[in-house]
C-alpha cells in the first residue's frame, strides 16, 4: 500500500539548545535559511507524503504559525516586486486540512509520541520523520525507503553504520541476513552496552511502519511494559514485528546530521552553507582565512 500519511515527533523541549529554545521551539532553528522543518517537510513530500500529523507539547505555537498563510508579507513582497522572495514564502505553505496536530501531555517517549498519533493513522503503513536528523542526499532518504518498503511491505528503518563506541546512544540492529542496502533483522536493542550491541549498525530517524506497531504501543502502554530509560521505546514496538511482519533495516545514501546536537548543527550549517552557490565563495574564503590565521601564528 502508498504511504501517504507521516508522523513528525516535535514534543520535545529541545534542553540542549537553551537559552534560545526557552521561546523558540528547535524544529524552527535554521539551518542557512530553512528551520529544521522545513528540511523533514520537504523530504516527506518528495517521498508523496500527503497527510502530516505532528505531536507537539506546550509552547509550540510558533510552529504551528510557521506553515500557516501569511498575507501581510505576501502583501508586502507584492507591492515591492520581490516575486523571487514571494515564490520561496509561499512554498513553505501547507494547504488547508494537510497538517493535523496532536498534543502530547507527557514525554513518556518516541513509542508514545507515535501512540498519541494512533487514531489519526487508521489502519495504514505510515512514516516517522525525526527533525532532529537532516539528512542530505540527492534522492531524499525517506524517497529511498518507500521505493524499498515497496519491495517488502514490511516494517523498515533507516540505518548506518557508526563508530563502535558510540552504539550504546543508538538503538541497534541484530543482522539476520546483510544484502547490501537492505538487512533483515533478527533483533533491535535500543542503547546497548558496548557488551551487549550486536552490531555497530544504528537506527537513524526515519521510519516505515506498519499498523501492527501501533498495536504493540497501545499493548505495551497498558500492561506498562516500558523499555530504556523507563519509556514506551518505538524501537520495542518495532521490534515485537520480527517474527511477524518483519523488519528490515536500509542503508540509505546519504549523509546524516544530528542537529540535536550542538556540533552536529554546527556542522551542517557549515555542509550546508557551503551547497549554496550563491553563498559558496565568500564562505569558503571565510573558512581558509579563519583556518589560515592559527598556522600563521605557528
Amino acid at each position: 500500500r502508498q504511504v501517504t500519511k507521516a508522523v513528525f515527533p516535535v514534543a520535545g523541549l529541545g534542553t540542549r539548545f537553551l537559552p534560545a529554545t526557552k521561546s523558540i521551539p528547535k524544529e524552527i532553528m535554521t539551518l542557512v535559511d530553512r528551520p529544521l522543518i522545513q528540511y523533514a517537510i520537504d523530504e516527506a513530500r518528495a517521498a508523496g507524503i500527503t497527510d502530516f500529523i505532528f505531536v507537539t507539547s506546550r509552547g509550540k505555537s510558533a510552529l504551528e504559525d510557521y506553515f500557516d498563510h501569511a498575507p501581510h508579507l505576501e502583501d508586502s513582497l507584492k507591492s515591492k516586486g520581490k516575486d523571487d522572495l514571494l515564490e520561496i514564502l509561499r512554498s513553505t505553505d501547507m494547504e488547508s486540512g494537510a497538517i493535523a496536530y496532536i498534543r502530547q501531555k507527557m514525554a513518556m517517549g518516541l513509542g508514545h509520541a507515535v501512540w498519541c498519533a494512533r487514531r489519526l493513522i487508521g489502519n495504514e503503513p505510515f512514516a516517522v520523520i525525526l527533525p532532529d536528523d537532516v539528512i542530505a542526499a540527492e534522492t531524499p532518504c525517506l524517497r529511498q525507503m518507500v521505493d524499498a518498503y515497496q519491495d517488502t511491505g514490511a516494517n523498515m528503518v533507516a540505518a548506518m553504520e557508526v563508530p563502535r563506541e558510540k552504539a550504546p546512544a543508538y538503538g541497534i540492529l541484530d543482522v539476520a541476513r546483510d544484502m547490501g542496502d537492505k538487512v533483515l533483522v533478527k533483533g533491535m536493542v535500543e542503547k546497548p552496552s558496548l557488551e551487549e550491541a550486536p552490531s555497530n549498525l544504528a537506527v537513524i530517524g526515519r521510519y516505515i511502519l506498519t499498523p501492527k506497531v501501533l498495536h504493540n504501543l497501545d499493548q505495551n502502554l497498558r500492561h506498562k511494559r516500558f523499555g530504556a530509560g523507563g519509556e514506551l521505546q518505538l524501537t520495542d514496538a518495532i521490534a515485537q514485528e520480527i517474527d511477524g511482519q518483519g523488519v528490515y533495516g536500509l542503508r540509505f545514501n546519504g549523509q546524516r546530521f544530528d542537529c540535536g546536537s550542538k556540533a552536529g548543527f554546527l556542522q551542517a550549517t557549515v555542509s550546508f552553507a557551503l551547497a549554496r552557490p550563491e553563498l559558496r565563495g565568500e564562505f569558503e574564503e571565510y573558512l581558509r582565512d579563519m583556518f589560515a590565521l592559527p598556522e600563521a601564528a605557528e
